[in-house]
């Protein structure tokens, strides 16, 4: 039986390897390895989440498809009426629900290369078209070319990262307000708006979240993943028109948040003290490891308002720099595409994370030295 013709020269989305097959094919304990390729949280859920997770009462019951508990806490954390909320397996399963009910084949969505993988994945998953207008060198966005892409191809859909994946970079109010004032459905997607150094507690002040309700091309995306730590979990959630709630409710998955993720992330919103610290954390920690790396002569480290520091290699190969870090139990995600020729982006740890990084860089950096 042959698969539809579409899928045969499908790209695959290229997911990080599991912790535990990493770890074995290094003949390395879990304990041996320091994880930086996957903008996880190292800190993890809070106290009163994993007590949630403890004491799960109903695991043996369906989850309610509504979320009508996990809403309601949205709503008073964002400030976004529960009527315009959405939870998801992650914001991934909403990307792909959204581009679902939207889009007709041969349908255009714009984005912006280089960012979130997903974006081109589902949008072909879905018989999309994809329109990309490449990012400048600076990873700002080519407005000319996005709105002569705007005027040519009219997309249905356009997506927006801030801060944007893989760079860290916070897209500017002219670049945000040029897709707001077209016709496509602009999904801003703030996975990461948490990290931010004027977003306020979580996010707020940078957010547009608010703003979903008054507009009717606007969708902002959240996930518990990345300031909650609860990727493991698949949790995430969305603000959307309302006009496009109704559509939503009818094409997703009955039971998409289980009881577990739904309980977890309840409970977060319950801790946000505790997670708000976390954050404050992480956040001390980019700028001391932004300057760390900076010390480094084939490393060129660009300023982040995410979780996570990019680097571009030069003079040596990423791929052979992760691997020299990863055979010293040290992970950090490299990329080889052409937009990303010879980058890697090393996550935000813990402070003895980044000495453990950092040891390895000054080790590699002598040997070079010994072997020039």
């Amino acid at each position: 039986m042959k698969a539809a013709a579409r899928f045969e020269n499908l790209p695959p989305y290229t997911p990080i390897e599991p912790f535990e097959v990493l770890s074995a094919r290094l003949g390395l304990s879990a304990g041996q390895i320091t994880k930086l390729d996957a903008n996880e949280n190292p800190y993890g859920p809070s106290e009163k989440a994993r007590q949630a997770l403890a004491n799960l009462a109903y695991a043996h019951i369906y989850p309610d498809p509504e979320s009508r508990a996990l809403r309601a806490g949205l709503a008073r954390f964002t400030g976004v009426p529960q009527e315009f909320l959405l939870a998801g397996a992650g914001a991934d399963e909403l990307i792909d629900l959204l581009l679902r009910v939207m889009l007709e084949p041969g349908d255009c969505v714009l984005n912006c290369p280089p960012t979130f993988g997903m974006y081109p994945f589902d949008t072909l998953i879905n018989a999309g078209q994809l329109v990309e207008v490449p990012r400048r060198a600076d990873f700002s966005l080519d407005l000319p070319g996005i709105a002569a892409a705007l005027r040519g191809r009219r997309p249905k859909v356009a997506f927006l990262t801030a801060p944007n994946n893989p760079d860290g970079r916070f897209p500017s109010e002219e670049e945000v307000n040029l897709l707001l004032g077209s016709d496509c459905l602009v999904v801003l997607d703030e996975a990461y708006i948490e990290f931010t150094a004027q977003g306020g507690r979580l996010g707020g002040a940078l957010s547009r979240i608010g703003q979903v309700p008054a507009r009717e091309n606007l969708v902002v995306l959240r996930t518990f993943s990345k300031w909650a730590g609860l990727a493991g979990l698949r949790v995430g959630y969305g603000a959307f028109p309302g006009w496009l709630m109704p559509i939503l409710w009818k094409a997703k998955q009955p039971y998409n948040v289980n009881v577990a993720a739904g309980a977890a992330a309840l409970a977060s919103l319950d801790d946000l003290e505790a997670l708000s610290k976390n954050v404050g954390r992480i956040q001390t920690e980019r700028a001391r490891l932004l300057e760390r790396l900076r010390g480094i002569p084939f490393l060129h480290p660009y300023p982040s308002e995410a979780n996570f520091i990019l680097c571009r290699v030069e003079g040596r190969s990423a791929a052979a720099l992760k691997q020299e870090l990863a055979l010293r139990g040290v992970l950090v995600r490299h990329y080889n595409t052409p937009l990303l020729r010879d980058y890697i982006r090393v996550s935000v740890g813990r402070p003895q994370d980044t000495d453990t990084l950092m040891n390895c860089l000054e080790d590699i950096r002598l040997q070079v030295k010994a072997e020039g």
